[in-house]
């Protein structure tokens, strides 16, 4: 229950969604380094900020992007393969997914090609041998209410 729940918020898991090869701009938590004119990023004075950050503290490119998944009929598990809307293509590989008990229905998160990570952006899903449609969508998966101080 615990894993789906942190599913269904968009939460990490070290492991499947983070690792040491995975930086905080692909991870798409960038709120962890504050903002483009903020003191962590302009003095960079953290393990691997020369990896993502440039010297004036602005993100450097990069070429994946993790994205929630919505629309599959079957639950898309851990190592699945994303392909392009054709089918043709690998763009990317699900690291965490399973069945979202308070959306009542499947769900995912993985990592894609920029080019194919805007919302809306139709996909397809190797799952057990099957080819299933899949769309990006923004996470949180369900609405949180964080407090949040003032």
């Amino acid at each position: 229950a615990r894993d789906s729940l942190r599913l269904e918020a968009g939460l990490c898991l070290y492991g499947n969604d983070l690792d040491e090869t995975i930086n905080p701009v692909e991870a798409s938590l960038t709120w962890t380094i504050g903002g483009p004119k903020s003191r962590r990023r302009l003095q960079q004075g953290f393990l691997g900020a020369s990896s993502f950050l440039a010297s004036d503290g602005k993100l450097l490119p990069v070429t994946r992007k993790r994205v929630g998944l919505l629309g599959m009929k079957a639950p898309a598990r851990g190592h699945t393969e994303v392909f392009d809307k054709a089918g043709q293509q690998k763009i990317g590989e699900i690291t965490s997914g399973g069945f979202g008990p308070s959306l009542q229905k499947p769900l995912a998160m993985g990592y894609v090609e920029v080019a194919h990570s805007e919302e809306g952006t139709e996909v397809m899903l190797s799952v057990r041998g099957k080819m299933l449609p899949a769309k990006v969508v923004k996470t949180p998966f369900y609405p949180t209410d964080y407090y949040r101080a003032p």
